[in-house]
């Protein structure tokens, strides 16, 4: 586990240091700057007269109250009271409409326990922006690497979860309990997937953790939609209810091969390519195979493949790996074993006046200073230029 890094201030034990006033947090197209402490999607939930701290300590705007504990005693207050403000309910409607919609951003100098926010019986979908996640179903690990999706299953026993410390952390959470699942999907059993339906049947109701998949341009637009709601009160929980509904629609399900029509398998079969160039890119950062040699891997031709890539990611395959080149640089730059020619060396920089540039582009400081000072370091997604 990584050290407190320098530049987190810890107010008491126990406390993590939020994202300060304006900051840059890595997001789907390009750069959204996060006013206050939570950023837009705070402040387009939050009415006037009330502060993005009382929605963090539990106010429900929508719920038209604070977030209290249920009948079984079970409250997120507790898990996200460390991070402060960087916990903001958008929609809280858990209790009264069986769903809710939940942004989070914060660093912590320690690994904070991320289970505790889990409502038992129900099913949670992350949608993973930046920072790092673990998952603990049984014996079995996953990693939630940034720009990433996954769905777990919180049911009598859910798994266990933490995210990383020394890490600046973006993501939104829409959280769906049992009966409303039940209440929506029952009757689209066909291509639903097997651990949706555990949920759905019978009790006992087990834990499980779902594949992680990239983060598709579709999800990224739809998590750059949540913070975004319409002006009127009155409309915002039949919104928010539609778009956890329509992200159900994308993550829940799983297309068999007889009832798939072509443009879906299409589609499955360029977010697979997708994935796999993904997987090969990250094994190697300083190596990496060029577009030709990646063609072969994945089986299409390069041409194709750097079209492919770039409709379901938003950037060049040389942009990708150059965000990924930087962010490994920086964890090893964070956990202290490395000075700054040995982190670009071990990323594939050859030179040094290079990757500083493009260090100082994409997290706003030069690598020697990293991590910075100050309350939050602010993070540049600009990924434009390429190696």
């Amino acid at each position: 586990m990584y050290g407190a890094p320098s530049w987190t201030r810890v107010r008491a034990a126990g406390q993590c240091q939020t994202a300060g006033r304006n900051v840059e947090l890595p997001c789907p197209d390009g750069v959204h700057k996060l006013r206050g402490m939570i950023g837009a999607a705070a402040e387009a939930s939050t009415p006037r007269g009330r502060s993005n701290r009382q929605a963090a300590s539990g106010h429900c705007p929508e719920a038209g109250g604070f977030v209290c504990p249920g009948a079984d005693g079970f409250s997120e207050r507790d898990a996200w009271r460390e991070v402060c403000a960087g916990w903001c309910p958008l929609f809280a409607g858990f209790r009264e409409r069986g769903f809710s919609v939940e942004w989070h951003s914060f660093q912590c100098p320690f690994q904070l326990d991320w289970s505790r926010s889990f409502h038992p019986q129900s099913l949670e979908i992350c949608l993973n922006l930046s920072g790092r996640g673990r998952l603990l179903n049984g014996r079995s690990a996953v990693d939630v690497p940034p720009r990433s999706a996954v769905f777990y299953l919180c049911g009598d026993g859910g798994p266990q979860a933490w995210r990383l410390p020394a890490e600046p952390h973006a993501f939104f959470t829409i959280e769906l309990s049992r009966p409303f699942l039940a209440r929506r999907l029952t009757g689209h059993e066909p291509g639903m997937h097997p651990l949706v339906k555990a949920l759905l049947a019978e009790p006992p109701w087990p834990g499980g953790v779902a594949e992680v998949a990239p983060l598709t341009t579709e999800l990224e637009h739809l998590a750059d939609g949540l913070r975004h709601p319409p002006p009127l009160q009155a409309a915002r929980a039949l919104w928010y209810e539609s778009k956890a509904l329509e992200l159900a629609a994308r993550v829940l399900f799983q297309a068999g091969p007889d009832a798939e029509l072509f443009c879906d398998r299409q589609r499955r079969v360029a977010r697979e390519r997708v994935a796999r160039v993904v997987a090969i890119l990250q094994a190697d950062l300083a190596q990496p195979p060029d577009l030709e040699a990646l063609g072969r891997l994945v089986g299409c031709s390069p041409f194709h493949l750097s079209r492919t890539f770039s409709a379901e990611t938003g950037v060049t395959i040389p942009q990708y790996l150059r965000r990924l080149r930087l962010e490994r640089a920086a964890e090893l730059l964070r956990a202290g074993r490395h000075n700054v020619t040995e982190a670009a060396m071990a990323v594939g920089y050859s030179s040094l006046s290079h990757f500083s540039q493009a260090f100082h582009e994409h997290f706003g400081c030069c690598p020697g200073l990293y991590p910075a000072p100050g309350p939050q370091l602010a993070l540049k997604a600009r990924g434009k230029s390429s190696d």
